[in-house]
């Protein structure tokens, strides 16, 4: 986080919801969504931009949001339903958290909208649709291209640049007419580490923008042919900026850029800035300041309102809302959002710790400060079944509710490392209550957290003190801290609890 952003949250303390990028005075502030959108690609169709970001495991898979100004973004769609390919997606034989779903390339020609991908240790899929929201049908090619960057040039030629991290060359790889196969493979250029290729074209150039995760870096490379011989630069860092991401078109011509940023906690996030041009390079930055991106610029679209992303959620639609994604592949016999109208139903499931839990419900932690707070209806529990709310992530925090062999309740304050078993840190005595509220603030600024209960709504008692809030891409779920509701039994499930709400705020 840059410490132009720290400085303006006393300025957004007064905000509803989220943090509020759109600063209401034709300004903005980086980052424009305070959240894990990692591996950004955005496109511009008409007056609408799209914005594509990696998913991992979760399940609907691969995120795209919406916006008029590149500052103001909603939720558009979920690009695949269930993650296919491994047993592992279903939470059969282990897990598959910092699997599934890598970084994504979103393209747009003549009415139809295309997206590749590689599913990890899967042969590449081109998604196409012609509407945003779905349904998406895909074609499977013959081999994996890391990270595929998807281009259409002006004739309708489909190609993908791809390169990864160990190699160092870029590939293009030449497609069909419908984009089903792989008709032809060059080897166009070299550069040591890079990966994340991107590309664009801007009149009579081609440009390639790559990653260096080693120095987390961004590079440039350009050529009037797009085949080569092509020359490059490095633009940006993370010290300066960020080390993933491209440049977008404006309606009203120019360009803007989108650019990713290891953030702690909560992970990767994505950056704005504005770009200006020399010698046929992109610049970022201003003129006056180039090379670096703003913590607060100019809105690249002028007007609009402010918006956010969906958080809060009441239940009320038999349609789960866009903002929530299951750890892995849900077993869909077990929620429901119409058994009891105006709940979400999490019947439990079997699971040897929370880790390994099937149906945990999750969306975003978002910063620099996020409560989440859910209330729960008990009654359904049974034996053995625990239920709760807390944190998903490379540290789990969370308050849980066992049911026991009697069928009473207690509480206890639960915290654990990657895949290893919840420790319980601290425990409340046995309750009474047929309802409860609970509670995790999350501080994205001191990267730690804590988790309360309530049993009239009104007085919270916090439980088990303060846990640490961690990002690492070797384990963990590669992502940032998430938001997360279960309910799984070690044994035997046969219980069930009713989510009532859940209500976010940023104070």
């Amino acid at each position: 986080m840059t410490r132009g952003a720290v400085a303006l949250m006393g300025l957004l303390a007064a905000c509803a919801g989220a943090w509020q990028s759109d600063q209401g005075n034709g300004s903005f502030a980086n980052p424009p969504l305070y959240a894990d959108y990692p591996d950004p690609d955005i496109i511009r169709v008409g007056d609408d931009f799209y914005f594509s970001t990696t998913t991992f495991v979760n399940a609907p898979g691969i995120t795209i949001l919406h916006s008029k100004d590149l500052v103001n973004w909603e939720f558009a769609s979920h690009v695949v339903a269930q993650i296919d390919g491994r047993e592992e997606y279903n939470l059969k034989n282990g897990g598959a958290y910092r699997h599934g779903l890598f970084a994504t390339s979103l393209r747009h020609f003549q009415g139809m909208f295309y997206l590749a991908v590689t599913p990890v240790q899967q042969n590449t899929r081109i998604y196409y649709s012609k509407d945003i929201g779905g349904a998406w049908r895909f074609h499977e090619l013959d081999r994996q291209a890391f990270d595929p960057g998807l281009f259409i040039d002006t004739d309708g030629a489909g190609y993908l640049a791809t390169s990864g991290g160990w190699d160092g060359h870029v590939t293009l790889l030449q497609l069909n007419a419908d984009f089903s196969k792989v008709v032809g493979s060059h080897a166009i250029f070299y550069h040591r580490g890079v990966e994340g290729s991107k590309v664009v074209k801007r009149g009579g150039w081609y440009y390639i923008f790559n990653a260096l995760p080693a120095k987390l870096a961004l590079t440039c490379s350009r050529a009037t042919n797009l085949f080569g011989p092509y020359e490059t630069i490095e633009q940006l860092s993370d010290r300066t900026g960020g080390h993933q991401g491209a440049i977008v078109d404006l309606a009203a011509g120019g360009d803007f850029g989108f650019v990713m940023k290891d953030c702690g906690a909560v992970g990767r996030m994505t950056y704005l800035c504005p770009i200006f041009w020399s010698n046929n390079w992109p610049c970022w930055g201003l003129p006056e300041a180039p090379g670096k991106v703003p913590p607060v610029a100019r809105k690249p679209v002028q007007g609009g309102l402010a918006r956010q992303p969906a958080a809060s959620d009441e239940f009320a639609s038999s349609i789960l809302g866009l903002q929530w994604q299951w750890n892995h592949n849900p077993d869909n016999s077990r929620w429901s959002l119409t058994e009891r109208p105006g709940f979400l139903r999490l019947h439990s499931i079997t699971a040897s710790n929370f880790w390994l839990a099937r149906n945990t419900l999750t969306q975003k932690g978002q910063g620099p400060w996020s409560r989440g707070e859910v209330r729960l209806d008990l009654r359904g529990l049974a034996p053995g079944d625990r239920c709760g709310f807390g944190t998903l992530g490379k540290v789990n925090g969370h308050i849980a509710v066992r049911c026991d062999q009697g069928g009473a309740l207690s509480l206890n304050m639960e915290v654990g490392i990657d895949n290893g078993k919840n420790e319980c840190r601290a425990a409340a005595a046995p309750i009474q209550a047929k309802e409860i509220w609970l509670r995790a603030d999350l501080d994205f600024i001191q990267n730690e957290a804590t988790c309360s209960y309530s049993l009239d709504g009104r007085s919270w008692t916090e439980l088990g003190g303060k846990f640490e809030l961690l990002f690492d891409w070797r384990s963990g779920t590669f992502q940032g801290e998430q938001f997360a509701i279960f309910c799984y039994n070690e044994a035997s499930p046969g219980g069930f609890v009713d989510v009532d709400s859940f209500h976010f705020s940023d104070r």
